[in-house]
């Protein structure tokens, strides 16, 4: 961790605080969030033929991370309760690699960032999808979950790539 770089969520006792954003200013953020779910051929094979027994595993998974990013501050401790502008989820299937790729775009007109509300959304795609299929083959495994970029508020942008 650099010098200038403090942790904001403890106080002077070491007791965890929420961070006080009254006197910041309303900035428009966004964040961009991915991860990946590595699957056996057979669930990809019922996901593309759309033969999983559940439904339709991508819908419902896209749904289950809008309201995941919508509920952050119910799982997160110290996070802020947020009215999100937007919230999308799109999934790119990667037939090639084995893995169904999750990617969550989150903006808000506020006080602090939305980076765990992409987070959030993208970890509780992955999960649904991992729900829907473990009848099929439990061996499914959740990688590279990361923030890919932000903008807005305090410490400006950022890019993971």
């Amino acid at each position: 961790m650099s010098e200038n770089m403090e942790l904001t969520h403890f106080d002077e006792q070491g007791n965890a605080v929420m961070v006080d954003v009254s006197e910041k200013k309303i900035t428009s953020r966004t964040a961009v969030a991915k991860g990946e779910i590595y699957v056996s051929e057979d669930i990809m094979q019922a996901l593309l033929k759309k033969e999983v027994k559940k439904g339709d595993v991508l819908g419902v998974a896209q749904i289950a991370g809008i309201m995941g990013a919508k509920k952050t501050s119910d799982l997160i401790p110290l996070c802020h309760p947020l009215m999100l502008g937007k919230c999308q989820v799109q999934f790119h299937v990667h037939e090639d690699k084995g893995c169904i790729e999750a990617v969550s775009t989150v903006k808000t007109d506020g006080k602090t960032g939305v980076e765990m509300e992409a987070l959030t959304a993208v970890t509780t795609a992955l999960l649904t999808i991992y729900d829907m299929c473990k009848a099929i083959d439990k061996r499914m495994h959740i990688e590279h979950v990361h923030l890919v970029e932000k903008s807005g508020g305090k410490s400006g942008d950022f890019s993971y790539e």
